[in-house]
């Protein structure tokens, strides 16, 4: 069960960008790209996008034994590539991919759990939950949710929108893309991940004059600007209507707030 002291360590261990240099070689005159033709099925017919939450669910109980295979079969192709020969973009969209992949697969090898939380893997007496569990190997490094999270996406492209995209198998994270990450629609891809997060409830709303925000602007705050002025200042740059103008003349301070509970149907 997902407790107060484990929500209570994550906010004190979120942990920091720590850039992994061997991770920033990339060629930028590549053209290759990397088929995500698996992915993109799986999400078809295993991602719920009509619920009337706007929360998109992971029907994980209806999986097949075969679409299992399959998932660690694209992931074991994924870690095979010689990802740093490939141009940084299509890096980018290969770990976020990538991460997404390892954590449906993380819930389906435990499943059924209340909570990712419950997944108790993370080697150390102070560690809890599965990230920092060593569960791929790619260039022949072994890595875990938090090297690719932490190590790689957040110090080398510098980018917080990455906090939209990549997927925590949770009720407050932001929506599991409906398709792959690719070089050609990062771009709008972040756009839109931002500007969804933001403008539900999960990511910022007002109730009674206060404003209540994801506690992932509360844990990786240095990401938005470093304090509660930025995290505003990035929420008006892609809230829209009630939202928007509320936020215009807010002055207050933050409520944080996050479910851990398993996104789910």
């Amino acid at each position: 069960m997902v407790g107060t002291l484990c929500l209570a360590s994550f906010v004190l261990a979120a942990p920091n960008a720590e850039l992994w240099p061997r991770w920033q070689q990339h060629d930028p005159e590549s053209r290759q790209t990397i088929d995500h033709q698996f992915w993109a099925l799986f999400l078809k017919r295993y991602l719920q996008t009509n619920d009337p939450s706007g929360i998109f669910r992971v029907a994980y109980q209806t999986v097949t034994k075969e679409d299992k295979i399959l998932l660690s079969d694209y992931i074991r192709e994924l870690s095979s590539l010689p990802i740093l020969e490939y141009g940084l973009q299509e890096q980018a969209a290969y770990w976020i991919n990538l991460y997404n992949a390892l954590t449906i697969q993380l819930i389906l090898d435990h499943f059924p759990v209340e909570s990712i939380l419950d997944i108790d893997i993370s080697p150390g007496f102070f560690s809890f939950g599965p990230w920092d569990a060593k569960l791929i190997s790619v260039d022949g490094v072994e890595l875990s949710l938090n090297d690719i999270e932490h190590r790689i996406l957040r110090p080398i492209w510098k980018d917080n929108r990455f906090h939209y995209a990549i997927n925590c198998a949770s009720l407050g994270c932001p929506n599991l893309a409906p398709v792959p990450y690719t070089s050609v629609n990062l771009e709008a891809a972040l756009e839109r991940g931002a500007r969804a997060y933001i403008n539900h409830p999960r990511g910022a709303f007002f109730k009674d004059g206060e404003l209540s925000v994801s506690k992932i602007f509360n844990w990786f705050e240095e990401d938005f600007g470093g304090d509660e002025a930025g995290v505003i200042t990035h929420l008006k740059k892609y809230a829209s209507g009630n939202l928007a103008d509320r936020l215009q003349d807010y002055r207050g301070e933050l409520n944080y707030e996050y479910s851990w509970k398993l996104n789910a149907p």
